[in-house]
């Protein structure tokens, strides 16, 4: 494995996301595992694991999302070997959420990761959760 091959996977993992934002859960479908060990939490609802459960629970995204796509995407942590790769990101898009006509921003903290199977990196874990708040005056500063 290179930077390069995990970088090109994960540039294909952003425009898939693109596509559900979209309402389109094809592309991101074809990148996952179909393993019964993947799993999916999101904003929406338990954490969903196994190819059966995470692949309605996509079916079941996309029909949330309309006309959106991603503003930015800032990559805070990357952890690798030679089977796994992991990373730590902040997710910036604006789409129309639950049918309504106006476009919502939605910040998200995700972390993914993928797998290597039979030579193809697949994607085994994605967990997304808004960032409502942050408290400048709190201990946490972030990487600024």
């Amino acid at each position: 494995m290179t930077a390069t091959d995990i970088s090109h996977v994960i540039d294909q993992y952003h425009k898939a996301i693109n596509a559900i934002l979209g309402g389109d859960a094809k592309p991101f479908k074809l990148m996952y595992s179909h393993r019964d060990d993947v799993t999916l939490a999101t904003p929406f609802g338990p954490a969903l694991l196994g190819w059966k459960n995470v692949s309605d629970g996509i079916d079941y995204h996309v029909t949330r999302f309309k006309d959106g796509k991603q503003i930015s995407t800032e990559m805070i942590a990357r952890y690798e070997s030679p089977e796994l790769v992991t990373v730590l990101e902040t997710e910036h898009s604006q789409v129309k959420v639950g049918g309504r006509e106006q476009m919502s921003i939605i910040d998200l903290r995700v972390t993914t990761t993928f797998r290597l199977e039979g030579g193809e990196w697949k994607l085994v874990s994605r967990h997304a959760d808004p960032i409502n708040s942050f408290d400048p005056d709190g201990p946490i500063r972030g990487n600024k």
